[in-house]
């Protein structure tokens, strides 16, 4: 079960296309060196699961790639 101030941070960065911290940045631009890095105890343990949130709750086009990921903060692509 993702931690529910991960969740939120995640629903925030898709829903109202707020810049997520280093780490979630790392996760969703799929750089996992910069995210195991970036995370705390708590994020790190939970690593499994954000990406499972991600990968099978947020859409596609918002996550993967910086490319994908900067796209979707500045609003050239939609969701």
């Amino acid at each position: 079960m993702v931690l529910l101030y991960i969740k939120n941070a995640i629903d925030r960065y898709v829903n109202d296309r707020i810049m997520p911290g280093g780490f979630l940045y790392a996760v969703l631009t799929n750089n996992l060196f910069e995210a195991i890095g970036r995370a705390d105890c708590h994020s790190l343990d939970n690593l499994v699961d954000i990406c499972s949130y991600i990968c099978n709750e947020i859409p596609s086009v918002c996550w993967g790639s910086a490319e994908k990921v900067d796209n979707w903060l500045n609003g050239r692509v939609g969701g």
